[in-house]
């Protein structure tokens, strides 16, 4: 611990002003100007080094309060260097925001991995702001167990104002008809989605609403969901990008209705696909565009392993050619490997050890 004291002190200490034009480390040159005759005699440089001896004093009992509630010392650096002012705090004001966390069931692993996951929480309000929040997702979730484990997922929430700034976007999806289930599932799941302004929200729910999303699906947050992640202009880059492989407005719009995580992809993803499809599997753009969920597969890790496996059937005659033969990238991978791979094993000894090792390969 002492170790890590003069690691941070030598790196955030404001003495490291002495240090410029000296080869000695910043607390050498302090010792060597501290010892001048006439820096001693003068009224600031007494006050200054009484302010640096309670820095010094202050810092060192942040530590060991850290320390001593089962911060790791690579966990403290980290703290230090995302938030280097925590080093001013005052531990009588820490330690009342761990001890609320324990009282709500968290063990001291998980407290000290949340606060290293959000150290913006211990600059937080117990009683104005954390614990506010948490009475907040507990009553909309219904148990504190809930609440503990989307907090965890999630600590960001914690600097949420969620009356201000979650609430009316919640009461808006209320009021157009989306079931409680479905809005809980969000705020446990992907918070997210909430935390943007009312404004801004509303234009969105208004917008999935006018696309003919029913406000009784889950598919209707989902697509709130996926506008919220982009602006205006960049959902338009993506509608060209589909625009260029030959798909119309209409087809991009009912794509997205099936399935709005494909204009969540980037625009490389959306060709990369695309080109798969189209020029490697020979698709017609359209056919693509009506299984719009492939989109949500990865080119690297799923589609491209199995587009291997296809041309090996394919030049062994083991398989027909179809412009849309597009089941065998939906299969799951239990399925896949049994109906397609397992089913041909005989004909085409070592394809799952092939298969495997285009899956391997995609990893790296």
């Amino acid at each position: 611990m002492y170790n890590l004291f003069r690691r941070i002190i030598l790196l955030r200490s404001p003495l490291s002003v002495f240090s410029h034009g000296f080869s000695e480390s910043p607390l050498k040159s302090l010792r060597f100007l501290s010892t001048s005759s006439e820096i001693a005699s003068s009224p600031k440089s007494a006050s200054l080094a009484s302010n640096i001896v309670q820095l010094k004093n202050k810092r060192k009992a942040v530590l060991a309060f850290f320390g001593n509630h089962g911060f790791s010392e690579s966990q403290i650096s980290d703290l230090v260097k995302k938030v280097p002012l925590i080093l001013s705090a005052n531990p009588e004001t820490l330690f009342p925001i761990l001890l609320f966390f324990q009282s709500k069931g968290l063990s001291s692993p998980t407290i000290t991995k949340l606060v290293c996951s959000a150290p913006q929480v211990l600059n937080r309000s117990l009683n104005q702001e954390i614990i506010p929040v948490f009475d907040y997702v507990q009553a909309m979730l219904g148990t504190v167990e809930k609440t503990v484990a989307t907090i965890k997922r999630f600590p960001f929430i914690l600097g949420w104002n969620p009356r201000i700034s979650v609430g009316p976007n919640i009461e808006l999806l209320k009021q157009i008809g989306v079931p409680d289930s479905n809005i809980l599932k969000y705020l446990q799941y992907q918070p997210r989605v909430f935390l943007i302004s009312s404004i801004r929200f509303k234009e969105i729910v208004e917008r999935v609403t006018e696309m003919g999303f029913n406000p009784q699906r889950l598919q209707f947050l989902v697509a709130v969901f996926a506008l919220r992640s982009m602006t205006k202009s960049t959902w338009d880059k993506k509608v060209e990008v589909y625009r260029k492989w030959g798909l119309s407005e209409e087809e991009i719009r009912l794509a997205f209705r099936k399935h709005p995580g494909c204009m969540v992809l980037s625009e490389d993803n959306i060709n990369d696909t695309m080109d798969f499809f189209v020029n490697k599997m020979e698709c017609e753009s359209s056919s693509v565009a009506r299984r719009p969920t492939l989109f949500a597969f990865s080119l690297k890790k799923r589609i491209l392993p199995r587009g291997f496996v296809y041309q090996v059937l394919l030049s062994k005659g083991l398989i027909k050619k179809h412009k849309n033969n597009f089941s065998l990238f939906e299969y799951p991978e239990k399925r896949f490997i049994e109906k397609i791979i397992n089913r041909r094993k005989e004909k085409i000894p070592g394809l799952l050890e092939l298969y495997e090792q285009k899956l391997m390969d995609s990893r790296r």
